[in-house]
């Protein structure tokens, strides 16, 4: 099993690409800008795509993925690729960008009969079979429906958090899993604590406090930093005292597990 870091950070710069992590071949995890760095014929070798939730820089390569693989798929004579996500996030994205107005629906072309994307609605908690692969979903605490990821592998669970503020849930159900990899969010500076509480998102002493229910030894690598606030971010990790390893998570990453 693999998982290729596409996108790590919570806003574009150069160099900079928005959250996605590619499964193996055929599943995406998020769908920000990074999906755009992989080739033609990586696209249209994805055959899910699960959304932790409606925010744009998780969801907008969706709309620019179906759009370049329709004609290649329906050629093939291969079915829709199926977007798993909360129903609430489901009737975001129907809603605000599939709508004829921000973007054609997909769900209907080039037909009704042969879509190049459907949606698949979940719940926290269900545990999806995907590619020969295992991923629960988590729960997570944001400020619109979220969720996060567990894929299970041989070595292990690596875990992502979504975007996330504190969050008691998942830490009781995480106590339950075997953690190799946890990949949780970290977006703005401790300075900016009130305006990470408002947005649902973690600062780094917020995310002291959180790992404090995580087992030692687990490989924690810190995703969503904002670029401008990266220089910040790491100076103040480099001083927490935690019984993990934390590393920022970097684009063109690759975690291999069983």
């Amino acid at each position: 099993m693999s998982i290729r870091v596409l996108g790590c950070s919570g806003a574009i710069a150069a160099g900079c690409r928005t959250t996605a992590f590619l499964l193996d071949e055929g599943v995406l995890i998020d769908a920000g800008t990074g999906v755009g760095d992989l080739t033609l014929g990586q696209l249209a070798r994805i055959e899910h795509i699960c959304i932790s939730h409606s925010h744009l820089d998780h969801v907008v390569s969706i709309a620019l993925l179906a759009d370049a693989v329709m004609n290649i798929r329906g050629a093939a004579g291969r079915g829709p690729v199926t977007v798993h996500a909360l129903p609430a996030t489901i009737a975001a994205l129907r809603d605000h960008i599939f709508n004829g107005i921000i973007w054609p629906d997909f769900t209907r072309l080039p037909s009704t009969e042969q879509p190049v994307l459907d949606f698949a609605p979940f719940e926290v908690g269900d545990r999806l079979q995907l590619c020969g692969r295992e991923i629960e979903v988590l729960p997570a605490a944001h400020t619109v429906p979220a969720v996060g990821f567990a894929i299970r592998g041989k070595q292990g669970y690596w875990v992502f958090t979504g975007d996330t503020g504190p969050n008691p849930a998942l830490w009781k159900r995480l106590a339950g899993l075997d953690v190799h990899f946890l990949v949780i969010e970290t977006a703005f500076g401790n300075d900016d604590l009130e305006l990470a509480q408002v947005s649902g998102h973690l600062c780094p002493s917020q995310l002291q406090i959180e790992l404090a229910s995580l087992a030692p030894g687990v490989l924690v690598y810190v995703t969503h930093i904002k670029p401008g606030e990266r220089t910040t971010v790491m100076a103040e990790l480099a001083e927490l005292a935690v019984d993990q390893r934390l590393d920022a998570l970097q684009i063109g990453q690759v975690m291999n597990f069983g």
